[in-house]
């Protein structure tokens, strides 16, 4: 039997709108990423990006229903997808495929974090995936209970992690602040005069950081990750992300989310009246967001669920483009950003864009991702990352365009 890409009267049309709604919000959360160094989108009064009582809604509206909710969601649907491609473990020629299709990913991902944004999270995907699609075959209640006790793991080493800072002393206390929450004037100055300064500079500076990124974060996140994947996993087996779950547990799922929201807002709040005192940001006022951002992520699943279960499908057809070209609108994202706030190659604005403005260029691209979407399918059957991934996992030839007859490959 010849193993092909889904046929596109195949695919299912919940999972590429959740698809397309997740990766414009993890956007809105990378957009900080972009524009600033990374101490200065933690720290909400860190400048360029601090805020104050008129802009306090351009971080308060990130945190509370974007951060954390879309890269979990993201990451359900990589897991869904794991089985989608790969099958059962049985399926030696499918997980030929799949195991091709992460490596791809891997180069890509590598290609993505070294060379355009150290913010990259294929490479986690493509790792993560190659520990999970050996569960693929799992029943549905053994992935949930083992991704529920890697989620809970990684939320236990985060907070483990976080009560270390009541046993320094306060000098050491002040050095870690310096590292990861308020450097010097001078650091971020630096930082910003590497990406400023020109092509070379912007990517050794890129570069320097990823490395960083990879030695202090990647094994805490791929544990957190892989939990997250076999929940995904587990969900579309159950048929909950492709829309066959019966429709009152989607609105149980809508209501627990929407209660996580209120939970995060409140403690966000909170965080507000502490001044985001550092100490507590690293301890009870990250708690929360990160223990309750799984449940708002499957409660955004479960509306878009409703929204395509109830006829909404033709107004959601350009999340749904969105979501089909995930890859390549990804790595858009990353060229468009980096064009902004790069030296060499764009304008140089690293450093100097505050967070209203971030949300403005944000807005901006979502527009553009869902105007270019539809019209780049309405020629083409994929886009052309999606192409060249699907050629190379495949080993064999992918038609890109539409032929007259409107089949698809």
């Amino acid at each position: 039997m010849n193993v092909a890409p889904v046929a596109e009267a195949n695919r299912i049309q919940s999972l590429d709108v959740t698809r397309g709604l997740a990766v414009l919000g993890i956007l809105a959360v990378n957009a900080s990423y972009f524009a600033a160094p990374w101490q200065a989108t933690m720290n909400p009064l860190l400048p360029p990006l601090a805020v104050d009582q008129s802009t306090l809604w351009s971080w308060f509206m990130m945190h509370v229903f974007f951060e954390f909710k879309f890269i979990t969601l993201f990451s359900l649907l990589f897991g869904a997808s794991l089985y989608l491609v790969g099958g059962e473990r049985i399926d030696a020629e499918r997980g030929a495929v799949l195991r091709r299709r992460l490596l791809w990913l891997l180069i890509f991902g590598i290609i993505h974090a070294s060379l355009i944004w150290s913010g990259d999270i294929l490479v986690t995907y493509a790792l993560t995936g190659f520990l999970v699609l050996h569960a693929r075959s799992w029943a549905p209640q053994t992935l949930m209970v083992v991704g529920t006790v890697l989620l809970a793991a990684s939320i236990a080493l985060q907070s483990v992690f976080g009560l270390m800072f009541h046993a320094l002393s306060p000098g050491q206390l002040a050095e870690v602040e310096a590292q990861i929450w308020a450097p010097p004037a001078e650091e971020l100055e630096r930082v910003s005069e590497a990406y400023r300064g020109g092509l070379i500079s912007a990517t050794l500076e890129n570069i320097a950081l990823w490395t960083q990124y990879l030695v202090s974060a990647l094994l805490g996140l791929m544990i957190r990750t892989a939990g997250v994947m076999m929940i995904g996993m587990a969900l579309l087996k159950f048929g909950f992300l492709s829309g066959k779950a019966p429709r009152w547990l989607y609105w149980v799922a809508l209501a627990i989310g929407a209660t996580a929201i209120g939970a995060i807002a409140w403690q966000a709040w909170l965080n507000v009246q502490a001044d985001f005192e550092f100490a507590h940001m690293q301890t009870r006022g990250a708690f929360v967001n990160t223990a309750l951002s799984i449940f708002v992520s499957v409660g955004y699943a479960s509306l878009m669920v409703v929204l395509v279960k109830t006829g909404a499908g033709r107004l959601l057809s350009p999340l749904a483009a969105v979501g089909r070209m995930a890859f390549t609108n990804y790595i858009t994202q990353s060229l468009i950003m980096t064009t902004i706030f790069w030296g060499g190659r764009g304008l140089g604005l690293f450093g100097e864009v505050d967070r209203p403005t971030l949300w403005a260029i944000v807005l901006a691209i979502w527009a553009l991702q869902l105007i270019w979407s539809p019209l780049w399918l309405k020629r083409f059957q994929m886009g052309p990352l999606e192409w060249a991934w699907r050629r190379l996992s495949y080993r064999a030839p992918v038609a890109m365009t539409r032929s007259i007859q409107g089949g698809s490959t």
